[in-house]
């Protein structure tokens, strides 16, 4: 049987699938939710400030005022963690006040002569005990007050607490002495001061003490000071012993003498960081950096060397240099 040309059967080659757009274009239903939830909180954001104002209502008035008074309250409490500027016997020695913290309470004021009111006598008047002792160790080191600004001179004692006392004092004339009336009194009134030079590398605490102004304390200061350093090698560098007065040194100078040097001196090429750091003029810093740069840089050829670490001013240099040596 014969195929007829209606009954042709057409075969057609198979089509092949068409490419699909790239699947990183595409996007799972859980990543679109949150590319919008972004966007929406972008467009949120700058929104914050204005939202805030408008659910955040001020306070009441009443509240307000409250809370700034309570704020004044505060501010005029001592601070516990501040330092105090007054002893803490301040206190103990002001008449009795409801409100301690009253900077205007003041002492008992009186007319006084400052060279011989008693310790109690300035405390009644409102000034610390402390200072008040201070005073009194001024006056029993031959010190005197000759006017009433003088007061103004007393370590410790305000300036508002030397306004409010001068117009109080009355210095009393010291009474002539009649020597050929009372020659028993001549020399028990005047101190006795030596007038030998004091040569200040050997005098020891008796020959201080002997000295205008010079008290048991500030003798042993001032060789405990001598001893530090190794001997003075000029006389000013007593001025530089602690609690010596300049006024007192400059009165007891011109009595100052030095006979030869006699200053020990320091190896800085052998002498370890303890035996460098005792000495008043090199202390811990200065005497680690000369340690340090010896070890780093060997052996110090001359003592000049030492200015070579910039820790050294020349003033440092100037003043340790006749204590230091190489060899």
């Amino acid at each position: 049987m014969g195929l007829t040309p209606d009954r042709v059967t057409t075969f057609h080659p198979m089509k092949r699938p068409q490419k699909t757009q790239p699947e990183y274009l595409s996007f799972t239903r859980k990543e679109r939710i949150a590319i919008i939830f972004v966007v929406l909180l972008m467009m949120v954001y700058p929104l914050i400030p204005t939202l805030y104002q408008l659910f955040n209502e001020p306070e009441p008035e009443d509240h307000a005022a409250f809370k700034k008074e309570i704020a004044g309250l505060n501010m005029n409490e001592p601070d516990s963690n501040s330092k105090r500027n007054y002893d803490d016997d301040y206190m103990r020695y002001q008449p009795s006040s409801k409100n301690y913290f009253d900077k205007t309470v003041k002492g008992e004021l009186f007319y006084f002569d400052p060279n011989t009111l008693p310790v109690n006598g300035w405390i009644k008047l409102g000034v610390r005990e402390k200072t008040a002792n201070t005073i009194h160790n001024y006056l029993a080191k031959g010190g005197r007050f000759y006017k009433p600004e003088d007061i103004g001179k007393i370590w410790g004692l305000h300036e508002d607490e030397v306004q409010r006392l001068m117009p109080y004092v009355k210095i009393e004339a010291k009474p002539a002495v009649n020597y050929n009336k009372y020659p028993e009194l001549e020399k028990a009134d005047k101190p006795k001061y030596i007038n030998a030079p004091v040569e200040i590398n050997n005098a020891d605490t008796s020959v201080f003490i002997a000295l205008p102004g010079i008290g048991s304390k500030l003798a042993a200061r001032i060789i405990a000071f001598r001893d530090k350093l190794g001997g003075f090698y000029k006389v000013e560098q007593v001025a530089e012993t602690y609690g010596l007065p300049d006024s007192v040194f400059q009165k007891i100078k011109s009595k100052l003498v030095i006979s030869g040097s006699h200053v020990k001196k320091l190896n800085i090429n052998t002498a370890s960081l303890d035996e460098l750091k005792t000495h008043p003029y090199l202390r811990y810093n200065i005497a680690n950096a000369i340690v340090q740069y010896r070890a780093q840089h060997g052996i110090f050829l001359s003592v000049t060397d030492i200015k070579k670490i910039m820790m050294i001013t020349d003033d440092i240099y100037n003043k340790a240099v006749p204590y230091l040596t190489i060899k």
